[in-house]
């Protein structure tokens, strides 16, 4: 157990809890797992109605960080700070720092610079290098502590990135993390003068991801796709996919777990479809039971018009992991995990022709669906079990720790 006088992390997130980010809350239960005290900060209340039932073997307080409404509340707040002899001088010293960017984003800066001093948090860590990690590098910098950001996929390779604003982020932090090594050579390419930056994947609870052997299939061959329905994605690909194998005459469903913004032109496009069923998010304990009943899952991921790509697809891994036969598309780090052939099949993004394909491969009898999958379990388990990951990041963290407070500069 950890004891009072060990270091505290302040894990600083835009939003908590949020439906669609179980890695996040998979990496604070295994740094929790192996000893380490934390407190999440999150900069906006969650907007999700469900939530997943591993929440409740989170430890760590969540402390929000409200944004003031009012002019004179914030006005309130800056006042307060000023006066604090921790942080006056160092608000007066970045000044300029905080003016240049969102109202918001300053003021949320320096109470999370507050409750940091006050906290005796000795190291910030956010996630996604976006809005979190703006305030992130603020607070630290008005605190005098350490910090790290994990960079996923949006937030590097999206049009609306500021490659001026990434570049600095990079080079102030002790330490970014990212989870793939695709990732790795893009941030290590585009920013030579960054600081240290290291790949540690999203990790897994391999216990909660039993690997169940397939039996010999019977009837339709059950496709399972999960993820927010946006174009990145790729499920209107899949959908057109699926109907061009079931014109072929093979015997076919779809079910698509997920939500988002594209569900309407989605459900438009397999309306004529009694093969493909919208099911809605569900929960991670449901997620697994659907890994475990449908033949084959699908990822189709692809690169959006505005070079929004998904990093590693955490659901890809758990299928991986699960058992079964795996689909998805040469896309950011996904190669890595999906050897054509030997860990799954591998189509090319966006292309309808090379999915339709690689869905009729899975299809056929023939497809030597035990030593895939055996082979795919035997990758994660090398590679992404979560509590190896919690000790790569606490290494880390502690290689990079402050051997005292310094005063904030």
């Amino acid at each position: 157990m950890p004891s009072d006088a060990s270091p505290l992390i302040g894990y600083v997130v835009k939003m908590y809890p949020r439906f669609s980010e179980t890695f996040v809350v998979t990496e604070i239960i295994a740094r929790e797992a192996r000893g380490e005290r934390l407190e999440i900060f999150a900069l906006r209340p969650s907007d999700d109605t469900r939530f997943h039932a591993e929440l409740a073997r989170v430890q760590a307080p969540v402390r929000a960080v409200p944004v003031p409404r009012r002019l004179s509340a914030a006005w309130d707040g800056l006042r307060r700070a000023q006066t604090d002899p921790r942080l006056g001088a160092a608000i007066a010293r970045h000044l300029p720092e905080l003016l240049a960017v969102e109202a918001d984003d300053a003021l949320q800066a320096v109470d999370v610079a507050r409750q940091a001093l006050d906290r005796r948090i000795t190291h910030l860590h956010a996630h996604f290098a976006s809005t979190a990690t703006t305030v992130t590098r603020l607070a630290a910098l008005l605190a005098g502590i350490p910090y790290s950001f994990t960079a996923h996929a949006k937030d590097i390779f999206h049009t609306s990135v500021d490659p001026v604003d990434l570049e600095r982020k990079l080079s102030d932090a002790a330490f970014t993390v990212t989870v793939s090594d695709f990732n790795l050579r893009h941030l290590r390419d585009a920013f030579p003068a960054a600081g240290r930056i290291v790949r540690v994947y999203n990790g897994l609870d391999l216990e909660r991801f039993p690997f169940v052997e397939r039996g010999p299939r019977r009837g339709a061959l059950r496709l399972l796709a999960v993820g927010r329905l946006v174009e990145k994605k790729g499920f209107g690909v899949l959908i057109d996919a699926v109907e061009r194998l079931r014109a072929e005459g093979v015997d076919v469903t779809l079910d698509i777990v997920g939500d988002g913004e594209l569900a309407p032109q989605l459900r438009r496009l397999a309306a004529a479809s009694p093969a493909i069923r919208f099911l809605g998010p569900l929960p991670q304990g449901e997620v697994s039971a659907r890994l475990r009943e449908a033949d084959v899952f699908v990822a189709p991921c692809l690169v959006g018009a505005d070079g929004n790509a998904d990093g590693l697809p955490t659901v890809l891994l758990e299928a991986m992991a699960s058992g079964i036969p795996c689909v998805s598309t040469a896309v950011t780090g996904i190669p890595e995990i999906i050897e054509d052939g030997r860990t799954g099949v591998l189509c090319a993004p966006g292309d309808v022709v090379s999915l339709t394909e690689g869905l009729r491969r899975v299809s056929r009898p023939d497809y030597p669906v035990e030593a895939t999958t055996r082979r795919a379990r035997q990758l994660v388990e090398r590679h992404f079990d979560a509590a190896a990951q919690a000790e790569r990041l606490a290494e880390l963290t502690a290689a990079d720790a402050a051997p005292a407070r310094k005063e904030a500069a």
